[in-house]
């Protein structure tokens, strides 16, 4: 008599693939689904710059809103995809959101904020009130 060979059942290696960490990155802590974008904030002599890293975002995805001196740059996107077949139907769901927000000193000018999106990167321009700038260039004379 043969031995019986059985075959290694399938279905407890495909879930531990299927759980491992790099097989569903988005719902780790570190995945970018669930992280806020790269920002820079750049003082120059008239303005501050914010750039932001958007890429896959357009122009109107983005929300700026000012209140009182808080800045608020936020987006929230959903993509929607369904595919029918005559044996299946797959309908996949994204969405993506993120909101940062940014105390502005007394120093700035809010009614002359500006911003611009180019290449997935928005750049908010901040310029700094006119006494201010005259401020920070002055001679201290010695008594």
């Amino acid at each position: 008599m043969l031995p019986i060979i059985r075959k290694r059942m399938l279905w407890p290696d495909f879930t531990n693939e299927l759980m491992r960490d790099d097989f569903f990155p988005v719902f780790r802590t570190n995945g970018y689904m669930n992280q806020n974008p790269a920002v820079n904030i750049i003082e120059e002599d008239k303005q501050y710059k914010v750039e932001l890293a958007a890429p896959g975002l357009e122009k109107k995805d983005l929300h700026l809103d000012l209140k009182d001196d808080i800045l608020t740059i936020s987006t929230e996107k959903k993509v929607e995809n369904e595919e029918k077949n005559e044996n299946f139907t797959r309908h996949e769901f994204n969405y993506s959101s993120f909101c940062r927000s940014f105390t502005l000193p007394d120093t700035v000018d809010k009614d002359k904020i500006k911003a611009s999106h180019k290449n997935g990167i928005l750049t908010v321009y901040i310029p700094k009130k006119e006494e201010e700038q005259t401020s920070l260039n002055r001679e201290i004379k010695i008594a």
